[in-house]
């Protein structure tokens, strides 16, 4: 019999609805309840991707024994993280003050005033791991509930001051931290990653190993500024053996979340749409600076596959595909020997050296395919030419896609998430620029006008959208990822409404995000009621902090709208993180790769009268990270950088700095001089 979720539209909350667990979801009716009968809240939070959420729905949610238990003694809340990040960031903030540590799922015992007293993460059936029992956990729980009031409210009350103090931490005080940036800063930043770097297998830190794209974007403009190889070569190691490994999608493109290892060979097998935009855009930048063929077609391949098997009908893309199919981690993408020969025989020793296959197997007595051999290094084995490995490879291929295809496929989180589209419709006209195509910038218009339809209602952006019904108040990753597509489509596309409508949505941002006393932003608008504490994140996840997004949105809507209060703002949140960027530069790549371009110069080229746009174009087509270019095709009185600007005849390109407009050129040569010098 199905409980209270099969009503949801969440695919993490529709997967528990047919738990006996007496489930409900995020909002103010099982905290009422909880009050009227005096009980504690049990909040469970995952996401629809997560292995050991699985597991633990399985062993203990799927138990009608414990669900039983659950039932009598708490009210219990289940939550899909995506749907409300900022419901998992205040109860993540608080398990790990309590343990030290966090992850998914994340199993929280609040009050009915919504404040944590304790909390955990995966919980086994039996006390293993050196952990206890859910079971146990449970009755511990219960019994600390009804015997030791004092010591709950002591703890719920010492945690709402934590957290308090964590956002005020945050926000900090307005002060100026420090000396001015340079780009002396940056080296040290820069030597700073290096230090993390593995520079056998590429990334950064031990096993598990997350992408970093962050971190490997501000190399390669550290390079692109500097010359400094290290940088670069760091930079271009880490993206290589991600695309030759198992964590990418060999057949079908595409990159999974994280890898177990430190080779890249094993990943957490499920696919999310941000890790892949956030990995189009640093490949973008490597092609544009090296013109390496192999980041053009990882590039085009992993946006095919987002188009391929994330895209709705509506135009809107979904969040994620599991890890598992058929009950087993990665069933869909790997090959057991038999699986291999039924597909191509037991002879194909190109194929085999190529993907690394064997007979035993590569991980777990199965194959995941990766790349472990150049071509002229396969050619060399069997004594013929690269053409041939590389004809041979493009059939295999073919081949073995058609046959995975027939598999049973993970399931796909089919709800859409409007930050996580908004950073695919970046990665698009990235793509769009850096490989001279106008069908991913085509593409990328069409997608920003679904993300306008569908996310907004009554002039309010909503966080979620799936079948007809957006959802839930936006966050500020939200709005700023959203402003910063905008303006870049304003710019690729040379249509300047986007930028427009970017002002419009930073005007809401400013107004109801901004924290009271300092010059960061709450992750949550003042309008929402339904958290204890407003939280204030200025670090990367596994997503650009939404703050340092504000940031570099600032710096270019305080030239382009003439705002200098917005451009004095980004400076002063750039001075509070600047010495957090040097001491942890990898937890704050993106404030690091904003602070270099402003060492550099936040600089606009407004392209104005005959040819303006293919000036633009060309200019856009150069690797100027530290430049936003406009077009002036027709006066917009709404943008008053334009205004004085519009020209029907001669071409003029004006480039202005944060602090002055210089006298406008007649040839993209001369612009090009102005912004790189």
């Amino acid at each position: 019999m199905a409980n209270r979720l099969i009503n949801e539209q969440s695919p993490y909350l529709q997967q528990h609805a047919h738990n006996p667990v007496d489930w409900y979801a995020w909002g103010d009716e099982p905290f009422e309840r909880a009050a009227r009968e005096h009980k504690p809240v049990l909040v469970s939070i995952g996401y629809s991707a997560c292995h050991w959420c699985h597991v633990m729905e399985h062993e203990s949610f799927e138990n009608e024994e414990i669900a039983a238990y659950m039932n009598e003694h708490f009210i219990n809340i289940k939550v899909d993280r995506e749907e409300h990040p900022d419901v998992d960031h205040m109860y993540m903030d608080a398990v790990q003050a309590i343990s030290g540590s966090g992850g998914w799922p994340l199993n929280v015992f609040v009050t009915p005033e919504r404040l944590p007293f304790y909390g955990g993460t995966y919980y086994p059936p039996r006390p293993a791991f050196n952990r206890p029992s859910w079971i146990g956990l449970l009755q511990r729980m219960n019994e600390v509930w009804n015997e030791q009031q004092d010591e709950v409210k002591l703890q719920s009350s010492q945690m709402l001051q934590h957290l308090q103090q964590a956002s005020k931490t945050g926000a900090g005080s307005g002060v100026r931290n420090g000396s001015e940036p340079d780009m002396e800063m940056c080296r040290t930043m820069a030597e700073n990653l290096l230090k993390q770097a593995d520079t056998i297998h590429g990334g950064f830190g031990n096993a598990p190993k997350f992408p970093g794209t962050m971190a490997i974007s501000f190399l390669l403009e550290h390079y692109h500024y500097t010359g400094y190889e290290p940088a670069l070569k760091q930079a271009l190691l880490s993206l290589d053996k991600m695309i030759q490994g198992g964590i990418y999608d060999q057949l079908g493109g595409g990159f999974a979340r994280y890898s177990t290892d430190a080779e890249w060979l094993a990943p957490h097998f499920e696919k999310m749409l941000y890790d892949n935009a956030l990995l189009i855009m640093s490949m973008c930048d490597a092609y544009q600076l090296t013109k390496e063929e192999r980041y053009r077609t990882a590039i085009k391949e992993t946006i095919a596959f987002a188009e391929r098997e994330l895209k709705d009908a509506s135009g809107l893309y979904y969040s994620a595909l599991d890890a598992d199919s058929e009950g087993v981690e990665g069933r869909f993408y790997t090959w057991a020997w038999q699986e291999w020969t039924d597909a191509l025989g037991a002879d194909d020793y190109i194929a085999m050296a190529w993907y690394d296959v064997s007979e035993h197997g590569n991980w777990e007595h199965t194959n995941i395919l990766r790349i472990t051999k150049s071509e002229d290094e396969v050619a060399a084995m069997f004594n013929i030419t690269t053409e041939d490995v590389r004809l041979h490879v493009t059939a295999v291929r073919e081949k073995l896609f058609a046959v995975r295809s027939k598999r049973i496929r993970p399931l796909t989180d089919d709800k859409s998430l409007l930050s996580w589209n908004a950073l695919m419709n970046i990665a698009l006209g990235k793509a769009s620029v850096a490989l001279q195509e106008e069908k991913y910038l085509d593409r990328a218009k069409e997608h920003m006008q679904c993300m306008l339809q569908y996310f907004v209602k009554n002039d309010e952006l909503l966080h979620t959208w799936k079948q007809g019904l957006a959802r839930i108040s936006a966050k500020l990753d939200d709005y700023a990822y959203l402003v910063q597509a905008l303006l870049q489509l304003g710019s690729t596309a040379r249509e300047n409404h986007y930028i427009v409508e970017a002002i419009k949505w930073t005007e809401i941002v400013v107004k109801d995000l901004r924290h009271e006393e300092g010059n960061f932003f709450y992750y949550t608008s003042v309008k929402q009621t339904d958290i204890p504490v407003r939280k204030i994140d200025i670090y990367d996840g596994a997503l650009p902090s939404a703050n340092a997004v504000m940031a570099h949105n600032l710096l270019i809507l305080g030239i382009c709208a003439e705002r200098s209060e917005w451009t004095e703002h980004a400076t002063y949140m750039l001075q509070q993180t600047a010495s957090n960027a040097v001491r942890y530069t990898y937890s704050f790549a993106y404030w690091a790769m904003l602070l270099q371009r402003y060492v550099k110069g936040i600089k606009t080229a407004v392209c104005s009268g005959k040819e303006a746009s293919n000036a633009a174009k060309h200019i856009l087509e150069q690797f100027i990270p530290h430049a936003y270019i406009v077009t002036s095709e027709k006066e917009i009185f709404e943008l008053p950088l334009l205004r004085g600007k519009f020209f029907t005849g001669k071409l003029y390109i004006f480039v202005c700095r944060q602090d002055a407009c210089l006298s406008p050129v007649d040839s993209t040569e001369a612009a090009l001089h102005l912004l790189n010098h």
